[in-house]
């Protein structure tokens, strides 16, 4: 059956069907495949596909496979299906109908570009996705798939040149460090949006199909990958259940490992952790944790320790981090200086957008940046901006509001909201298995740091709450700490010099968090009526510049 230029055959997937297929001029031709049955399925690139499936069926872990799908172009070549072996890899998996038979790939796996590589990219594969899903073999249509964590998540994530460098050091790392006497630990540090979860997500599955090989090094070893993030860790494990070397057990919160080595009274070989920057740095009883550091305690349990943080995250007292108190820390089993990742991935935006969220975040106020790839707008009404983000929900999926934590909250199970002129909405709502942007519902509610830090949303409307001020004879931000609802943030004050400094600095981090979670755009609504007219300023100078400027521009031709 032929769909425009792209041809797709299906056959059942024995012997006696590969024998009957007659000898096509595809046989000896770059092609893309797949083999399913109801529940599995596995896909791959070959350029002899009758040799290949033959393997396929000497292979056991195939044999319960049902069917055998060619896709044929009569102008593939070997990057175009090793790109759209990759592709469709991360969209069945973002599909969650099947469980991935598929290893990483063994050639390096990182982007690159070829000729005509947007039309493979796009067309080709727009076109075969349409076909799965009219013949019913997938259930969700690409633009769902793209919007899931799991998805943006994927182990099978083309890596750039600088993530594969990263991810290669990191298993020659543990390779070289498995049998140590002593305690190894790497550290990596990147701010929001570079990438740093993509990347270790890609290196525990490698290291996971090592800890079932043989001949690794790793043979054997026990790993996991911790995260003190609830909903981080409901998509690490949405994610396991469908890729092969991932266990659901291997994904936790650090309380819950730390406690389980010290019953087992043994070291984990290999342990990752996300958001370490989330980490406990004291005692909290209300979580469980009764020694005096989690990071201390995850490496008194490991032989080698991967560490991804960025102090820009901090955003409690109780898991207050810096540069000084961690070289403290991993001083006596760190050898190597941290490696840093500095490319921003998530959001579509120039470097003078970025910079007027970094200035923000130190307090500064700059005119407004115009980006024309990029949808920056400030707000006066929390209800525009609301209505807003609905319209581009409806257009692009995945838009959302957020708020600084400046909104009574209980832990009590009664619903809280949001009330800022003619808005209402609850805010801060989660459950115990979606992740809080992926039900389809909190696009009437508001989300908080807690429920979207790590997480990507197509554009996000972020509510400054009456904490984030401004200081009219400094022209900058002040901040309240006083206004600030998170009173759990706050606790656990003990050997901080300057906790007031403190305070304000897990305020200005949470904004910095929620105004990096839009890959499309940013809107802003800042509640407190100074900081608001502040802002409403640099978005009319920006207008101005924009019509008198290049009126001006013309007369001066």
């Amino acid at each position: 059956m032929k769909m425009g230029s792209v041809e797709l055959k299906t056959w059942k997937f024995n012997r006696d069907a590969l024998d009957q297929i007659s000898n096509e001029r595809y046989f000896d031709y770059p092609v893309v495949y797949f083999l399913n049955n109801h529940t599995t399925v596995y896909i791959g690139e070959t350029i002899a596909f009758k040799n290949r499936m033959k393997s396929h069926l000497n292979n056991k872990e195939r044999k319960n496979l049902e069917k055998m799908t060619l896709i044929i172009h009569e102008e593939f070549h070997r990057s175009a299906t090793y790109n759209l072996e990759t592709k469709l890899i991360n969209y069945f998996l973002g599909d969650d109908r099947y469980k991935l038979q598929n290893k990483s790939q063994t050639a390096q796996s990182v982007t690159h570009n070829y000729h005509n590589k947007e039309f493979y990219d796009k067309e080709i594969f727009n076109e075969i996705w349409k076909e799965l899903l009219r013949r019913r073999m997938v259930d969700n249509p690409a633009h769902v798939i793209e919007n899931r964590d799991i998805f943006k998540l994927s182990p099978f994530k083309e890596l750039t040149i600088t993530q594969l460098e990263l991810k290669n050091k990191i298993l020659e790392v543990c390779e070289n460090h498995i049998d140590d006497d002593e305690t190894f630990v790497f550290m990596i540090k990147g701010e929001a949006g570079v990438g740093k979860s993509v990347v270790l997500s890609s290196v525990f599955n490698s290291i996971q199909e090592r800890a079932a090989n043989k001949n690794s090094n790793l043979y054997k070893t026990k790993n996991h990958l911790l995260v003190n993030h609830s909903e981080m860790l409901k998509t690490y494990k949405n994610i396991a259940a469908n890729v092969k070397f991932l266990k659901k057990n291997n994904f936790d919160k650090p309380t819950s490992f730390i406690n389980k080595q010290k019953n087992a009274a043994e070291k984990a070989d290999i342990v990752l952790v996300d958001e370490a920057h989330l980490l406990l740095s004291r005692a909290d009883a209300f979580n469980g944790f009764n020694e005096n550091n989690q990071l201390e305690e995850i490496i008194k349990h490991s032989k080698v320790v991967i560490v991804v943080y960025d102090d820009k995250q901090v955003l409690k007292l109780k898991s207050y981090w810096d540069e000084e108190r961690l070289k403290k820390i991993v001083s006596g089993y760190q050898r190597e200086e941290p490696y840093v990742l500095r490319d921003q991935f998530r959001m579509n935006a120039g470097d003078d957008v970025i910079d007027w969220i970094d200035n923000f975040v130190e307090k500064r106020i700059l005119e407004l940046p115009k980006d024309e790839k990029y949808d920056f707008r400030i707000f006066d009404s929390a209800k525009e901006m609301h209505e807003a983000i609905i319209e581009k929900n409806e257009e692009h999926g995945l838009s959302r509001v957020v708020s600084t934590f400046d909104y009574e909250h209980k832990k009590d199970g009664e619903q809280y909201y949001i009330k800022e002129d003619s808005l209402e909405i609850p805010w801060n709502s989660t459950d115990s298995k979606n992740t809080w942007a992926e039900k389809p519902e909190t696009i009437k509610e508001a989300g908080s740091i807690y429920t979207i830090q790590g997480f990507d949303l197509n554009y996000v409307g972020v509510i400054l709450g009456p904490s984030v001020t401004y200081d009219e004879q400094n022209d900058c931000l002040k901040i309240v700490t006083e206004k600030y609802s998170d009173t759990e943030a706050f606790r656990g004050k003990d050997g901080i010099e300057d906790v007031e400094r403190a305070k304000e600095q897990i305020i200005l981090n949470s904004i910095n968090v929620l105004m990096k979670r839009g890959i499309k755009g940013l809107y802003v609504f800042a509640s407190d009526e100074g900081l608001r007219g502040r802002l409403l300023i640099i978005k009319k100078n920006q207008s101005f510049n924009e019509i008198f400027g290049t009126q001006l521009l013309n007369v001066s031709k």
